[in-house]
């Protein structure tokens, strides 16, 4: 496995600079960013000035153990995936697109890849999809997290016949992201497995509308 420096990154929707939102996309283990691009497709759907913005993961994967594992067995791969996020939001922010008006959603290991991005950079963003994913390393373990997500909205969608996620992380990191400020809706799907359904799209759909119209996203209050 090799570092996720110089991977393509898939871009699409309107031009970031000026653009009303942008959707940061990460995709899951053994999957491309075409793969949630699609998803951005359909999230945007007739909604004007929105960047769809997709980076790619060395290998197909952002890091090689399960999202459990101690953190420094992720390392040094953990910490350059997040060191792609930091780059592409730094270079939207240049384009002035500020965090604010950006989503980031990932499904899988993209979820808990923009979990954890969202925890250890605490600012208000637009929202966070977490989508059968939770916050990376062992359950209960210590967490040095400071700053304020500042209201920002959290989605954490999950089935409860996720063999991938469990379910008691998700709760665990819904706890976190409330410590850190964050605005927290979580759903748990009955008999879902490892997938994404019509109502995580149909909220990702009216968070994307409503940012586009400079208004809080419907689940910022809780």
């Amino acid at each position: 496995m090799t570092l996720h420096d110089g991977q393509p990154v898939l871009l699409g929707g309107a031009l970031a600079a000026g653009a009303r939102v942008a959707i940061l996309l990460l995709h899951g283990r053994g999957a491309s960013a075409e793969d949630i691009y699609s998803l951005g497709e359909e999230a945007a759907a007739g909604v004007p000035g929105v960047a769809l913005i997709a980076p790619q993961a060395a290998g197909n994967e952002w890091y090689p153990q399960r999202f459990l594992a101690p953190l420094a067995q992720n390392e040094p791969f953990l910490g350059s995936a997040l060191g792609v996020i930091t780059a592409l939001i730094d270079g939207l922010a240049l384009d002035g697109v500020p965090a604010e008006q950006i989503l980031l959603i990932g499904f899988s290991q993209g979820a808990c890849l923009a979990m954890e991005y969202a925890a250890r950079h605490p600012r208000r963003y637009g929202g966070v999809f977490g989508l059968s994913g939770a916050l990376i390393g062992p359950p209960g373990g210590p967490r040095k997290l400071k700053g304020d997500l500042a209201g920002t909205p959290v989605y954490l969608g999950c089935g409860d016949r996720d063999h991938h996620i469990p379910v008691a992380s998700v709760a665990e990191s819904a706890g976190i992201f409330r410590s850190l400020g964050a605005q927290v809706k979580s759903s748990i799907f009955p008999g879902m497995g490892h997938t994404v359904n019509a109502a995580e799209l149909a909220a990702i759909q009216s968070s994307v509308r409503s940012l586009a119209a400079g208004r809080a996203p419907p689940h910022s209050k809780g």
